[in-house]
């Protein structure tokens, strides 16, 4: 099975990682930070697979490309 690419980024206003895929139909989770957000993509990138009826494989490599904007406040002396 190829790679399955996830996208992921920060929501500031909800403050919560959020992920999606167009290799996963129906992929859109969320979670308060990066581990808890691997761990959820775990369990519902396969189980998203076998419910579209994708070929069954032991393994479901995957790539979370995550992006995070923020900005630097400078202060005046």
């Amino acid at each position: 099975m190829n790679t399955i690419v996830v996208r992921g980024f920060w929501d500031d206003e909800a403050g919560v990682w959020v992920a999606s895929s167009d290799d996963v139909p129906g992929l859109a989770t969320e979670a308060e930070n990066m581990n808890i957000l691997v761990e959820k993509l775990k369990i519902m990138i396969p189980e998203l697979l076998d419910a579209n009826g994708h070929p069954d494989g032991e393994d479901v490599p995957f790539q979370l490309n995550t992006s995070l904007n923020a900005v630097a406040h400078r202060h005046a002396d």
